[in-house]
């Protein structure tokens, strides 16, 4: 069940998102410990000799056990100040034997304690086989092998990896706690990397939930990457389950903000995503990292440890005490805007501002508080004109009818507010790039492929769009592309241009009056933006003849995109 903490400390809303490196423990192999204890083959280094040290892993005793430490061991300078330091507890004896008191010259002092299973978890070797009793050397039994037989390497929640972060992460000035010290936490398996392949108890649950977890299956309840080959990808219906799970958490008033935890790639799009359509006045944070939990070098911990101090210190609130920034992604001890954020490279600091006018607002970390260096200006949360209560209940969409294309009403929530699976739009994103073009006339036959997407749509997705990405950074398409696109935004779908890659400059609205400008928004956040004006707004007015449309219906649906144009200029 879900910590209830102290009512005292602000309370967190954690949630799990898909493909999180963030929440991906290494491989759990055997030690040579166990090895050496059952007879197998040890590790060894590539010349042939034992390997020093075995990895210790996080786990949990199940019984006390008094251990003896040696005196001045946790550094190899403190016997050098032996006179401020109080005398050990004891000796042991070239025997073994425990002593108050010095019995020989050759005696080690030694500090006596008493670990518990209740103190948490502890650095120890992995003792763990395979069923037929040989050692586990990766995820799997063995490469290759089908889902059955390979261990999900990421946890179902983020209550592991907080409690392995508060019991083991070391501060800067020497003292742990780091998360429960500051909060109380609350944990959500919104779209989560791990899962229960064999169900789990009421009784057993980390996660905000009631009930029995039934048999989960990959890319259906959860969504891993490890191994590759058995990677599973979310769908566009998993946007409405994740909105619905941080809308109802946030909205509840329970919590002082919320973390979302995702894979380095994507963090940014859903924090984006969240930023448009959460409709909540406290701080919304993605964290991801470059490397696993527990892996030299790991990013992810402290990226968590920071958002936490975000959260805390109010740094975001306006006089009203309501967040004024929008949701962010805090890496890297860098504060980027959801906006503008985009992962550039898979190391710790690969993350960049895209749009070349800011997107990383200010620092964190050592030393002093959370700093911003200046406040984004663009619509966000609270301040949304596309978040969850702004939407309508319907909306019209296009779709084929006989010869010609008709208006049908979309469902887009349901009585309760939710947001519905089968309302989220189909938009895709063309590329430009020179020497592409077949045909240079500027025939729309020639671009086959837009074609055959539009005439999809109009069957099976009667909300749907495109993103042009053209050259930088006005939007420039081929001409051909561009009356392909004009083809599908007299078939109902806006169309939004952007500039190619990470564009600085600004797109130019009054370029193509069929067309929506895209700012400076890369495609994948363009993306993003005119799905959920589709869910705000409904479709384009279609026109009787796509390839022919009227001076009437040409002047219709230019008014229908000024109301997409202005969400893009103010988000």
């Amino acid at each position: 069940m879900a910590d209830t903490g102290s009512e005292a400390k602000p309370r967190i809303a954690v949630f799990s998102g898909p493909t999180a490196t963030i929440q991906n423990s290494e491989p759990l192999v055997t030690s040579n410990k166990a090895r050496e204890r059952y007879g197998l083959p040890v590790r060894t280094h590539k010349d042939g000799s034992p390997m020093r040290f075995d990895v210790l892993r996080a786990q949990r005793l199940a019984a006390p056990v008094t251990v003896y430490v040696e005196q001045f061991s946790a550094h190899p300078l403190e016997r050098d100040h032996a006179d401020l330091y109080a005398p050990p507890d004891g000796y042991l004896d070239a025997a073994g034997s425990f002593h108050k008191q010095r019995t020989g010259a050759d005696d080690k002092p030694v500090y006596e304690l008493t670990l518990k299973p209740e103190d948490g978890l502890y650095p120890l070797p992995y003792m763990a086989r395979q069923a037929n009793a040989q050692p586990w050397e990766m995820d799997g039994t063995e490469k290759n092998i089908s889902a059955d037989r390979v261990r999900v390497p990421f946890f179902p929640d983020g209550a592991r990896l907080f409690e392995e972060i508060d019991r083991l992460g070391i501060s800067d000035e020497g003292v742990g706690c780091l998360l429960t010290g500051k909060a109380d936490f609350d944990f959500y398996r919104a779209l989560p990397s791990g899962g229960y392949v064999s169900g789990r108890r009421e009784s057993e649950r980390t996660d905000v939930g009631t009930g029995d977890i039934p048999a989960e299956i990959r890319g259906n309840d959860f969504f891993p990457y490890r191994p590759g080959y058995l990677r599973k990808e979310p769908p566009m219906a998993a946007l409405a389950r994740l909105t619905n799970v941080v809308q109802q958490a946030l909205g509840s008033g329970r919590y002082a903000g919320g973390i979302w935890l995702e894979g380095s790639p994507f963090v940014e799009e859903t924090t984006y995503w969240l930023n448009l359509l959460i409709d909540t006045t406290v701080p919304i944070v993605g964290n991801s990292s470059q490397r696993p939990h527990g892996a030299i070098g790991n990013d992810g911990d402290r990226n968590i440890v920071d958002s936490v101090d975000y959260i805390t210190s109010k740094i975001w609130a306006d006089d009203n005490g309501r967040d004024c920034i929008g949701a962010v992604a805090i890496l890297d001890e860098q504060i980027f805007t959801a906006r503008d954020v985009q992962k550039a490279d898979a190391r710790p600091g690969g993350y960049i501002a895209t749009g070349g006018h800011g997107g990383i607002i200010g620092r964190m970390g050592h030393p002093g508080a959370p700093q911003f260096s200046f406040k984004p200006i663009k619509r966000h949360t609270h301040h949304s004109l596309v978040n969850l209560r702004q939407m309508p209940k319907d909306v019209q969409g296009s779709r084929v009818q006989g010869s010609t294309i008709g208006i049908i009403a979309v469902p887009i929530k349901e009585t309760t507010g939710d947001l519905l699976a089968a309302a989220i739009p189909k938009v895709t994103i063309v590329k430009h790039a020179r020497y592409l073009p077949e045909d240079t006339s500027g025939n729309a036959s020639s671009e086959v492929d837009i074609l055959a997407r539009i005439e999809n749509n109009l069957r099976m997705a009667p909300l749907a769009g495109f993103v042009a990405e053209g050259s930088a950074p006005f939007g420039a398409m081929s001409n051909s592309v561009d009356a392909a696109l004009k083809r599908a935004t007299f078939s109902g779908m806006p169309v939004v241009k952007v500039g190619r890659g990470n564009a600085s400059g600004f797109v130019d609205a009054t370029r193509d009056p069929l067309a929506i400008a895209g700012s400076n928004l890369t495609a994948t956040k363009a993306r993003l933006l005119l799905m959920a004006c589709l869910m705000k707004f409904g479709c384009l007015p279609p026109a009787s003849d796509p390839a022919q449309p009227t001076q009437a219906e040409t002047d219709a649906a230019k008014a229908k995109l000024k109301q997409y144009q202005e969400i893009f200029d103010s988000h």
